[in-house]
């Protein structure tokens, strides 16, 4: 049943011509009143030019991308290859017809400006809309998650997901493409077990990540086949994907544990200030402590050493949910695949030396 402004009005306790007032921005409207229609329409789910949704639904030349940090190359790289096939079939001109506008949504990593974003791109009426990254691992939001999905796409919407892990309880998502994270941090700590490391920290990401979990889950997977799985919880610190998180929690880790000969960092972000505090420790790389990322940023081979790090395709799965998100390809069954990831060993990780 489409919302109308009248029922908006009735939830706010205000008349229509209020309501019109705060969404069309063209009347002085106190503070008090705008916030309980905001709330109401938010908590309606209401659509502007509702009567007419049913008629404009997904039909609009618009689809959102959102990111957690368009800075991030690890997002920024994805983005721009879906962006790079979002494009119509035309001569590059505009002219040729099927162009779509894409717009990148930078969420910050806040859950609130996620669904925010989902309901402005549900109100232009998104012809698809791609969610990149991991997502976060609390049941309020994934159900919030869910039904906001379910909305967008029972008006046509398009869903995919981009190195992200299926939602639960819902078939909303067109396709879910989903990186072995879990398999490329098993492989990884599997060849610093290898080259005969025993003792190894981890600087992992935030706690309530799905992509945390998955890479942290593996590392741990492979140091309990190893026999070697302990006190993990002591050489484990846990904070933001960025390189200031890596250089504090490195100096953590050996502060607390100086047995340590490497350190596997969440990604290639925080393995370089990783690598900065092993150099302000007085220490070498690799020859005092090895130091490992993940996801295989463009930096990661101009790095000194180079760094030994989890390949991820990032542009290859951008583009492929760019493709996806315009029904240029089919959906994987099940609608969803997972991605393989690729250990590319290189000079900052080596056999320890004490």
């Amino acid at each position: 049943m489409t919302v109308t402004l009248a029922d908006v009005a009735a939830r706010a306790r205000v008349s229509p011509a209020t309501v019109s007032r705060v969404l069309n921005g063209n009347y002085p409207v106190a503070s008090s009143t705008r916030e309980r229609v905001l709330r109401a329409v938010d908590e309606l789910d209401y659509v502007l030019n509702g009567p007419a949704s049913s008629l404009a639904a997904a039909t609009s030349d618009l689809v959102g991308i959102l990111v957690n940090d368009i800075a991030d190359p690890f997002f920024g790289i994805m983005a721009g290859a879906a962006q790079s096939e979002i494009g119509g079939p035309g001569d590059g001109s505009g002219r040729g017809g099927g162009e779509k506008l894409a717009v990148v949504c930078n969420t910050g990593g806040s859950p609130e400006r996620e669904l925010t974003y989902l309901t402005l791109l549900q109100r232009q009426r998104a012809a698809a809309v791609v969610l990149t990254g991991g997502a976060l691992e609390d049941p309020a939001h994934q159900a919030a998650m869910a039904a906001k999905l379910a909305r967008l796409a029972d008006a046509g919407t398009r869903i995919v997901f981009c190195g992200r892990p299926p939602l639960p309880d819902t078939d909303a998502v067109t396709a879910a493409l989903a990186f072995d994270n879990r398999g490329g941090a098993r492989r990884l700590t599997e060849h610093l077990i290898g080259l005969g490391h025993r003792r190894i920290g981890y600087v992992a990401g935030p706690l309530e990540r799905t992509t945390t979990r998955h890479r942290l889950e593996g590392h741990r997977e492979a140091m309990k086949a190893a026999g070697l799985y302990g006190d993990e919880e002591r050489v484990t610190v846990h904070g933001p994907y960025d390189r200031g998180s890596g250089y504090d929690a490195t100096l953590e880790l050996l502060r607390r544990e100086s047995e340590v000969t490497a350190v596997v960092a969440a990604n290639d972000t925080v393995a370089l200030g990783a690598c900065a505090a092993v150099r302000d420790l007085g220490l070498r790389i690799p020859e005092d402590v090895s130091v490992a990322g993940f996801d295989d940023l463009p930096f990661s081979v101009d790095a000194v050493p180079a760094l030994t790090t989890v390949r991820l395709p990032l542009f290859e799965a951008g583009a492929r949910a760019g493709r996806l998100a315009m029904g240029k390809e089919t959906p994987p069954p099940g609608g969803i695949a997972t991605i393989p990831a690729e250990l590319m060993e290189r000079g900052s990780t080596a056999a320890p030396a004490r």
